[in-house]
């Protein structure tokens, strides 16, 4: 699968603006692929009548000369942590089976509704979020498209799996997912799409099923940079400007010499070595330093930060109750929570404050931070059935994007994998607020990558 050949929002907006397809044609085409292949596995939920619906109203708006976005009749998916009005919200979990309908849509499906996108349906994921990996032990675990068939196929990469495929498959355009250690960004480099982590307190939680309220984010998988810019001015209630690629000729990169490439392949290593000199080759001053900041947060996440201490509050009750019905993956990290005290966690907001002040100084020299978004090619489903093997693959995928989260800060993973060969991401990233900047780097890097 080349990353080109996935159709931009623009793409298809300007198809549906010239006449040459309609929104209930694009809708049937992503239904209808998600009803065959992997669309069992990708869904948790499907949503058919109101899909085509929604379709055939887009239609009627623009023949009677009214378009209310660029992704007003495109179909997209949303992770099945967004409640959904009348639908209770599962979280890739049978846990919640007998939770009540959600009241309301939750503020960025709704602001996604109001701009005229088709919601196609919720896309599977790592239960309640709490793994890099992708997989499902309830609802089966959704194939990268690279080598799908060999064997059982690799892992799509979590947690946001089922968005990451239904972009890849077709089975909607785009796909919006949350990211709290990595959960938009790892999907996309393993499947070749581009995905974006934006400042978290720019993206309204409301009716958002939490991880970590700390460190959660929200954010889109698309074809492009640009895509995923609309879909971001969208969710943040923000006007659209299309992104001016910055110019690479002169702007500075800061390369962490530590920790981003430990336990990276020859296939992410050499493609991201490639990235580095055609940057160079166009101006960009690439400064290669260690990043102490990077080495101390092991050591401050040892108990199992926030994601632990937050995810185990919000759990407790459940667990209590239904223990047996969680993916054993999942529950056994949840309970390390319940070890962190309160003093802990207060010491833990305290590190934190001080850890981004320190990294913020160092990247006060550079334009955005690069690395690998993650340092190794999908991994096979078959070999992380072994629990050593999984846990271990979980923290060499969430390593690179959690220094970001961390940072409270934003990047974005663009595909720069030679066709035809495993995808790869490379992350440009940046402290809290900068998002324009960290989109217009990255729209300059797919430009160089892509043409």
């Amino acid at each position: 699968m080349n990353h080109s050949a996935l159709p931009t929002l623009n793409a298809l907006s300007h198809a549906l603006d010239t006449g040459s397809t309609t929104s209930v044609q694009l809708t049937q085409q992503a239904l209808s692929r998600a009803s065959n292949g992997e669309g069992a596995k990708v869904y948790t939920r499907l949503f058919q009548e109101q899909a085509l619906a929604a379709a055939q109203a887009a239609d009627t708006l623009r023949q009677a000369g009214l378009r209310r976005s660029v992704i007003d009749g495109l179909p997209v998916s949303v992770k099945d942590l967004f409640d959904i009005q009348g639908k209770p919200t599962q979280a890739g979990s049978v846990v919640l089976g007998d939770a009540p309908a959600a009241p309301h849509n939750a503020t960025v499906v709704q602001r996604l509704i109001n701009a005229g996108a088709v919601i196609t349906g919720t896309t599977n994921m790592t239960e309640f979020a709490y793994s890099g990996l992708g997989l499902n032990p309830h609802y089966g675990t959704p194939r990268n498209p690279w080598e799908r068939n060999v064997g059982e196929g690799r892992i799509p990469g979590g947690s946001s799996s089922g968005a990451a495929i239904s972009v890849t498959d077709g089975m909607a355009v785009a796909a919006i997912g949350s990211d709290t250690g990595g959960s938009v960004r790892i999907p996309s480099a393993l499947c070749g799409l581009t995905g974006f982590k934006p400042t978290a307190r720019r993206v309204p939680q409301e009716g958002v099923l939490p991880l970590s309220t700390t460190l959660d984010s929200i954010g889109p998988l698309a074809a492009s940079v640009e895509c995923c810019a609309i879909l971001d001015a969208i969710m943040t209630g923000e006007a659209y400007t299309p992104i001016a690629p910055k110019s690479l000729k002169g702007l500075r990169l800061l390369f962490p010499r530590n920790a981003v490439l430990d336990g990276a392949d020859d296939h992410v290593a050499a493609s991201y070595a490639q990235v580095l000199s055609q940057l160079s080759a166009a101006g960009a001053i690439i400064v290669e330093q260690a990043v102490p900041s990077f080495d101390q947060l092991p050591g401050i996440n040892a108990q199992g930060g926030f994601i632990a201490a937050e995810a185990w509050a919000w759990h407790r009750q459940l667990i209590a109750d239904k223990a047996d019905a969680y993916d054993p993956r999942v529950v056994s990290r949840i309970l390390r929570g319940k070890q962190i005290s309160a003093a802990d966690y207060i010491d833990l907001l305290q590190r934190r404050k001080a850890w981004i002040q320190q990294l913020q100084l160092q990247l006060a020299d550079y334009d955005a931070m690069i690395m690998p978004t993650v340092p190794v090619i999908a991994p096979t489903i078959a070999e992380l059935q072994d629990e050593e093997v999984y846990h271990k693959t979980n923290l060499l995928l969430l390593r690179n994007p959690t220094f970001i989260n961390f940072l409270d800060g934003c990047a974005v993973s663009v595909p720069c994998h030679a066709p035809g060969t495993a995808p790869v991401g490379v992350s440009i990233a940046a402290a809290g607020g900068q998002d324009h900047t960290v989109l217009a780097i990255a729209k300059a890097v797919e430009t160089l990558l892509h043409g």
